[in-house]
């Protein structure tokens, strides 16, 4: 499994801008089964979704940025994914996480709304755990905040990899590199977190984007304050073969997790 994680500049609520970047840097990228972008990728990290969000079909749900998204897998064969805001037929706004492939569609609402930065007052929160299986790795969807609850992202022996999509600022970058690595040594798993650069009016971002293995070693990482695409290929023989040896899953704590 190859995987491109794209650490892009997001211009604030440009939506066409932001695509033609996409779209650029995923042309210029090594092939790859997987392209990653960050949270909210389309626009920045819009806590007052109103003037910003894409309204969802009322038949389908689907967004013009899905039927977009969906494209470009079908003209490269591999998944897009990465989180967008969006209105749903009800009214409610949801910060929804697209898996998107050739073939089908797979998505998840963000779970823990981001209440230091009043995300809670506009979006509604998920209440679905999404594993998405492509091409032989299970993949758990997260996004940004839902780093910080590792109750939440318990490896359950149901998945291979954790992905995180962030806006995730400088000044709190110390957490999110450690908070990564925490989560790839606890879950036994691959991390991908993908973070942004640049600024929004209110934070600037420093990157950090980055993939990790089980042994919380970096197998490929984005410089800092630059736009770079990071591609890893995920060994997932070498991965089942330390989860057989050292059976970290298999010792858990039987508890039930709602």
């Amino acid at each position: 499994m190859r995987v491109s994680l794209l650490q892009t500049d997001i211009r604030w609520s440009d939506t066409s801008a932001n695509w033609q970047k996409a779209e650029r840097l995923i042309s210029q990228a090594e092939a790859s089964d997987l392209y990653i972008l960050p949270e909210m990728w389309t626009t920045g990290f819009a806590t007052e979704p109103e003037n910003v969000a894409e309204r969802a079909d009322d038949d389908t749900g689907f967004t013009e940025t899905f039927d977009r998204m969906r494209s470009i897998a079908r003209k490269y064969n591999a998944a897009i994914a990465g989180s967008v805001a969006i209105k749903l037929a009800d009214g409610s706004f949801r910060n929804r996480f697209m898996f998107v492939t050739p073939e089908g569609y797979d998505y998840y609402d963000k779970r823990h709304l981001f209440t230091y930065g009043h995300e809670d007052k506009h979006y509604t929160a998920g209440d679905r755990r999404v594993i998405v299986h492509w091409r032989g790795v299970r993949f758990l969807l997260q996004v940004c905040y839902d780093l910080r609850f590792p109750v939440y992202s318990r490896n359950r022996g149901d998945y291979d990899a954790v992905i995180y999509v962030a806006n995730w600022p400088e000044g709190r970058r110390r957490v999110w590199d450690a908070l990564l690595c925490a989560r790839a040594l606890e879950n036994q798993c691959f991390v991908l977190g993908v973070n942004r650069v640049g600024d929004d009016p209110q934070c600037h971002y420093n990157g950090g984007t980055v993939v990790m293995d089980a042994y919380g070693r970096i197998l490929g990482m984005a410089k800092d304050n630059e736009e770079q695409v990071v591609t890893v290929k995920l060994d997932m023989n070498r991965l089942y073969a330390f989860r057989e040896k050292f059976p970290v899953l298999a010792d858990g704590d039987a508890y039930k997790l709602v």
